[in-house]
Parts: structure tokens; sequence; C-alpha cells
């Protein structure tokens, strides 16, 4: 006689049938039997690995991770109530930035969900308008078919989270049914033929076109055919910060034109100025608002996406073409074969680029001697990083500085939150890097702030021997990215400071490698250590951020 199922099972089928590997999470009461099945399967069942963490919103963070590294969705599982409501940044977080995840959380026994029960909350009301999905289980019967569309509304064309709630007594449900296998995923076709046809010629008259790519447009396939495309017919690429590597090191020179994505002064902002004709591939206006690079309201836009844009006063394009990006840019290609950027627009591209490589060069000492340059921490972490290495940074002045100018030539090397702008996911994004891709070093890039966000995380490193190296942009206690637009704004700032840590003496007490820059001439040398070194690592680098203010020296005042 078999042994009997439970909900659990059914919920651990249902993973196992949607190719789920791994399963991240925190443990409760309401929802020990699926964790029961996570670690102790029935002889025959399959279950995903299961990954405990520090914390929920860590736990989120890394299932996000684990989506856009891999394109496949991530999985995090938590308790109730608090449980839940741990995962509330995480789940914003997914959906804002295109990451297809799907959580489960615990709930009371469902005689107990409209009583005042210990752990008792509307979790399902709590998700809906942060998730592409969100449903409460009331029937075991039910698991498979709520947690199969749950999949299926995460991966959708605009991926995002979806939010499962598993009452306690149907995760303890005796069932006699299977789960469901996996239903093939609704695959689109291109964007209209005629409309492609249509664009074609735009670009073929036009002067200077320029394709601004998105985090959409950073998929396997799409980057695949966007690179035959550039191959064929050389055009000048602007990427969002979540685009970031979309351009391979052998395109680099003809096509990649920097990044946008926080103040209009960079040069994909000067080139976008002057383009006659802006396509935007996979381009999501959370990314980077159109208020901010189309300001004056007088580009010639064209979208090209998996989803009808959201309409905005300075995002009305000509012309929406909407369908699987990889096969619409696979005809365009062919449809523009041939076409040459006139000698003007070829002049202003060689001025672009000019202005993109002098921007890489520091241009002042640091206020004092023990501190680093922002561009010489920079340029000293691109010696060390190679193309299979994949570095996360976090929210903070140092990202402003890595996503201008850190060089990525591979998609989704370099994970950037940019949608939310979300503090603590450089820890936790490097380790799933780490996890998924064993093979290369894992880096993150962090202030001391954002970092100790998620710093409890080192443990979980430490426990799995992760090796990854994890670089705290220091610069003495300060939630810098905030404190110097204060000080733009009003002329000082409030709220920002904050106690040191010792990080060396903090990465010790977990048994990780703790190191420190004394001193500008000890920075590569100091790195050349953390990253020889097996097991994860935290790099302390005194920064000098006196010269953010150049940064956002053309701050536009809808974004402070």
């Amino acid at each position: 006689m078999s042994e009997q199922k439970f909900g659990a099972d059914i919920v651990t089928q249902s993973l196992i049938n949607h190719d789920v590997d791994i399963a991240f999470g925190i443990p409760g009461a309401k929802i020990d039997r699926l964790f029961e099945r996570f670690d102790h399967p029935q002889a025959g069942q399959k279950t995903p690995k299961l990954l405990v963490a520090r914390h929920e919103q860590n736990a989120a963070f890394m299932a996000q991770a684990f989506s856009r590294i891999t394109g496949k969705t991530g999985v995090v599982v938590a308790t109730s109530g608090p449980g839940v409501g741990n995962l509330v940044t995480g789940l914003m977080t997914a959906t804002a930035e295109n990451d297809a995840v799907l959580a489960i959380g615990g709930q009371v026994p469902r005689k107990d969900l409209n009583r005042l029960t210990h752990q008792s909350t509307d979790s399902v009301s709590l998700f809906k308008s942060i998730t592409n999905y969100s449903a409460e289980i009331q029937d075991a019967n039910n698991i498979s078919e709520i947690i199969a569309n749950a999949f299926a509304a995460a991966n959708g064309p605009k991926k995002g989270a979806a939010f499962v709630s598993l009452p306690q007594d149907v995760d303890d449900a005796p069932v006699s049914i299977d789960a469901l296998p996996e239903v093939p995923a609704a695959k689109q076709g291109p964007a209209s033929l005629a409309d492609l046809k249509w664009l074609a010629e735009q670009i073929k008259n036009a002067e200077l076109p320029v394709l601004l790519v998105g985090a959409r447009g950073s998929d396997d396939a799409t980057v695949e055919a966007l690179h035959a495309l550039l191959g064929d017919t050389k055009l000048p690429v602007v990427e969002t910060f979540q685009g970031a590597g979309v351009i391979s090191r052998d395109l680099e020179e003809d096509s990649y034109f920097g990044r946008i994505g926080l103040f209009r002064n960079q040069t994909g902002d000067k080139l976008l100025s002057k383009s006659d004709l802006v396509v935007t591939v996979g381009y999501d206006a959370i990314e980077y608002e159109p208020r901010n690079w189309n300001k004056e309201n007088t580009l010639n836009i064209v979208a090209l996406d998996t989803v009808a844009v959201e309409i905005d006063n300075n995002y009305v394009p000509k012309r929406q073409l909407v369908g699987d990006l990889a096969q619409s840019l696979s005809i365009l290609a062919d449809d523009i074969k041939g076409y040459e950027i006139p000698a003007a627009g070829k002049a202003v591209l060689k001025e672009m680029k000019a202005d993109l490589e002098a921007a890489s060069k520091p241009t002042y000492t640091p206020a004092e001697a023990h501190l680093n340059h922002p561009l010489d921490v920079v340029e000293a972490i691109q010696a060390h990083v190679t193309d299979d290495m994949t570095v996360s940074t976090d929210i903070g002045s140092h990202y402003i500085w890595m996503a201008r100018h850190f060089k990525s030539y591979v998609a989704r090397h370099f994970l950037i939150s940019n949608g939310m702008q979300t503090l603590g996911v450089g820890l936790p994004w490097a380790m799933t890097a780490a996890m998924v891709r064993p093979n290369a070093k894992s880096v993150s890039v962090s202030g001391d702030g954002g970092f100790f966000f998620s710093a409890m995380e080192l443990e979980t490193a430490v426990r799995l021997n992760l090796d990854t190296v994890h670089i705290v942009w220091n610069d003495n206690a300060h939630y810098d990215m905030v404190k110097f637009q204060e000080e733009m704004k009003y002329g000082e700032c409030a709220g920002v400071k904050f106690g040191n840590i010792d990080l060396v003496k903090y990465a010790e007490s977990f048994g990780a490698k703790g190191l420190r820059v004394e001193s500008p001439d000890q920075l590569n040398a100091v790195l050349d250590e953390a990253f020889a070194t097996h097991g994860p690592v935290v790099v302390d680098v005194p920064v000098d951020y006196t010269h953010n203010y150049e940064l956002g020296s053309q701050l536009i005042e809808s974004e402070g």
C-alpha cells in the first residue's frame, strides 16, 4: 500500500513538474509539512533542493536573482503572518523588474481565516497590488491548478511575482490526486509584419537611429537576435541599467554608447537627444522615466516590446510593435540589411564615443590620502572581473558610479535594481549567482549602509562555502546617496548618519575572510587576494564621495 499523500506532496510535485530545482525560504509552524517534505521526501519522491536563508526578504531576493540569471522561475517559501509580510519588498522588486518569482506563503487553517487568530493575515490582499497573481487555496484538490496558474502569470509577456497562500489545513490535508503536468507556455509570434516593414523603412530613412534596450530585451534569445542584427547593420545602442551587457565585446566599438538610468547627463542621454529615431526594445518606463530621457518631448519614438507600452506624456510612440522580440529583431535585421548611418550621423557618433571615454577618467584627487576615487575602484573591479563572472550591485552612491562606468559584455551578468532601487539586494543576488554559476567568482558591490540590510546572509554564504567577493564602499557610516541629494536640494542633510561597524571583524565573526584597503596604492593587491580566495570574502574600501555632486549636476527636479 502506497504512503498517504498530503497537500504538501501536491505542492512539491507541482514544483517539480514546473522544473523547479531549488526553493529558498524560512520555515514556520503553519507550513512545516511542506518543509518536512523538502528535507525528508518519501522514497522515490522528487523535491526541490531547500536553501534556508536568514531572513525572508533575502530569500525573496535570492529567488529573484535565480529568475533573472537562469530565465526560470524563482521560488520562495515562508510561513504565515510576519513570514509572508517579510516577502513584500522582494516580491515588489521582482514585479517591478520583470523577474518571475513564485512565493508560497503559509496561512492559518481555513476556519481561522476571519478570526483574530495568531498570525492570521489577509495575505492575498497584501500582495494583489504588487504581483501578477495572488490567490489562496481553499481546497486541496485545487492546489495544482492554482500553482499552475501562478506560474503562468509570473511568466507572462511582462514577468513578475505571483503569490499563493497555503492554509495549514490544506498543507496537511490528505489527497488522492496527482499534480497536473506543466502546460507549455503560450508563445508569441513576431510583431505585425507590416509594421516591421514600416519600421525598416523608418530606419533606412533616418540620419541617426538609436536602439534603447531595456530589461525585457536582455533574455538569451533576444540578445542573440540583437547581436545578429548589429553584426550585419551597425546601429548605436544605449542600454538601460537593467539592459546592461546586451552589447558584447566584439560589438562594443560600433554599437555601445553607454547606459541611462538616473541623472540626465550621461552620454546615452546626449545621444538620444540628437537622434531622429529612437527604437525602444523591451524598455520598461520604470527603469528610467520618459520624462527624463525625453524631457523636451521632441523625440521620434517607436516601441518594440512583448507588451503594450504604458502611454505617458513623454512616451507616445508613433507605433507599438508587440510580439516576440527575438523573432521581430530577426525579421527586422533582414529588412534593414545594407543600411549605413549617413556621414552626419557618424560624426555625432564619433563625438559621443569620445564623450563616453572621457567620462571614465578621474578628474580630481581624493579629499584625503587614504580614500579611493570611485572611478579607480570601478577600474580595479573591472580589471579583476572576467566575462563569466557575475557582478551584483546594491543601491547607494556606488551604484551610480558602477551603473555608468562598469562595463559588462554578457547580458544578466551585471545585476542592477533600477525599478525599485531596493537597498540590500547586492549580497543575496551575488550568493545566488555563486550557486547557479559555480564555476565563476561572484561579486557584489555595496555601500556600508546597504550591506548591513542583508549582511546576516554571510552566515548562509559561509555555510554553503560560496565563492563570493563582497566589496563594500565605505564612506564612514552614511546613507550617502540620500545625503548628497539632500545637500543639493537643501544645503544640508538629515537622517543619514549611522554607527560604524568594523567590516573586517564582522566578516571574520561569520567565518568569512575580511580584508581592508588601507591606502589607494593597496587597492589592486587587496583585490588580488580577495579574488584568489575560495569562499566568502568581504573587502572594506574607504571611498571619497566628495564629487558625487558632479554626478547630479543636471538632476531633473522630478527625480528628487
